[in-house]
């Protein structure tokens, strides 16, 4: 179910396929936490990868291949692995889920599915995706989103994100999960339920509002600088602890009010360290669109047309808006 302002966008084509795809690669990785002992597998990063995140690919570059053939993607995954021939019985766990979807599937094109979004070059008009963001979060059983945004021209134009671990109703956190986020650029952020079809329009945090005063950030240590980024929460008048969660759900708790900063400083060993696009795309949109604000730590626009890395930007602040002045200010101070 569609807003009445959205009917007359653009990409309003764009945004139904990427829901259609990005919801059923969600349940599909509901059904692989409920039926397989989730065991990640390395990848030369040390990050787990699971059946889960390449059958999620799998799905939804098919989706976005068989429907926009000329646009490319730039995704996380590629088959490599799963080419191996000791990854054989993996290989079909994964296309005994993506059948589940697509019945009429063997493994060589699930394979090829995943590999359609290896694209290495960025052009003038591409998707990019992250099957499972938070994959560690995905194994702990906590909070990862599937991540689909549309760029053209280094600007994003439309982001979906699913949280299916995410409550419908924070306060009642024991109800109802999965929420579905999507934008269209200079349309507004909405959300409903992944399995229901009510939608509801967001807007980040009122600055009045005490209660949403708080900030969120990652659970994990290697890519951010926890204690900095409290000690800038508090210079703002953030005084509760960090609300830590996994995956670009951190955006969806920006753009829905729910928090009104989120901090994703450079951990000191890493210096170097550059995100990854895919990593924020869909996220940004959203927290723009509800009227908020992400630019990096230098107050500069997230660019997404230098490549698979965001290489000319360091650090991530996403905030309701009202407090991004004075976190630049103070970081840079």
């Amino acid at each position: 179910m569609l807003c009445p302002s959205e009917q007359s966008s653009k990409y309003i084509s764009e945004q139904n396929t990427a829901i259609a795809a990005v919801v059923a690669a969600a349940k599909l990785c509901e059904m692989v936490q409920k039926e397989v002992f989730v065991q990640g597998i390395e990848k030369q990063d040390r990050s787990p990868v699971t059946i889960a995140d390449f059958a999620s690919q799998a799905l939804i570059c098919r989706t976005i291949a068989s429907t926009f053939p000329n646009d490319a993607i730039v995704a996380e995954e590629d088959a490599a692995s799963l080419r191996r021939p000791e990854m054989t019985r993996c290989l079909q766990q994964v296309t005994r889920f993506v059948k589940r979807v697509t019945p009429d599937v063997d493994a060589e094109s699930v394979l090829d599915w995943i590999d359609r979004g290896s694209s290495e070059t960025v052009k003038a008009r591409y998707w990019t995706l992250d099957p499972i963001d938070g994959t560690k979060g995905f194994l702990r059983g906590d909070q990862y989103a599937i991540a689909l945004a549309l760029i053209e021209n280094g600007e994003v134009k439309l982001g979906i994100l699913a949280c299916p671990s995410l409550p419908l109703e924070l306060d009642h956190p024991e109800g109802d999960r999965g929420v579905l986020f999507y934008a269209i650029r200079n349309k507004g952020a909405y959300r409903r339920g992944i399995n229901q079809t009510d939608v509801h329009s967001i807007h980040v945090a009122n600055p009045n509002d005490q209660q949403k005063l708080r900030f969120v950030e990652g659970v994990e240590t290697a890519h951010s600088d926890h204690s900095k980024q409290e000690a800038l929460a508090q210079s703002v008048g953030i005084q509760a602890p960090s609300i830590r969660m996994d995956s670009q759900a951190k955006y969806g708790m920006i753009a829905q009010g729910q928090a009104a900063l989120y901090l994703r400083l450079p951990n000191p060993a890493s210096p170097n360290y550059r995100e990854k696009i895919w990593d924020h795309a869909a996220g940004s949109i959203l927290v723009e669109e509800a009227g908020g604000r992400v630019t990096d730590m230098r107050g500069r626009p997230l660019q997404f047309s230098t490549g698979r890395s965001l290489q000319e930007n360091q650090g991530i602040i996403a905030s309701n808006g009202m407090l991004h002045d004075a976190i630049l200010k103070a970081l840079n101070a």
